[in-house]
């Protein structure tokens, strides 16, 4: 029983780390996001560009102070990346489907949250498989 007690520790640890990289890069992906719908592009194209620059700093977070690579470092970005790309997909989808609610219109800052709650365990549990090849 101890044993599967420290096992849950670790993980939880692992899931503090990785909310805390992640939100670092939350924050740039919001900063951007918030700056471009507000006065460049549509909620689609600001979360494209928001969400890609999110991603790389997130990757090299990840790299440094959450997961144990094991494998190529080539091969984790490049893995990371194909994850990234689904969660950008996930995530621009859920924010078209709710702008075309004029409640999630207005307030785009509740549109990108939503977006981005969905996204952190999709992301969680497929990187972690990609830097250290498991689940859980």
């Amino acid at each position: 029983m101890q044993w599967n007690w420290e096992k849950l520790q670790g993980l939880f640890r692992m899931k503090a780390r990785f909310a805390m990289t992640g939100a670092v890069a939350t924050t740039v992906d919001y900063v951007i996001y918030l700056v471009l719908v507000s006065r460049f592009f549509s909620p689609v194209v600001s979360n494209i560009i928001s969400y890609s620059c999110g991603m790389v700093i997130n990757f090299l977070l990840q790299k440094r102070f959450v997961f144990e690579l094991r494998g190529s470092p080539y091969r984790a970005f490049l893995l990371s990346l194909m994850v990234s790309m689904g969660g950008m997909a996930l995530s621009t989808g859920i924010i078209y489907g709710l702008t075309q609610m004029e409640f999630f219109t207005r307030h785009q800052y509740i549109t990108k949250l939503c977006a981005t709650g969905v996204v952190f365990f999709y992301n969680f549990y497929l990187k972690r498989f990609v830097f250290e090849r498991r689940f859980i």
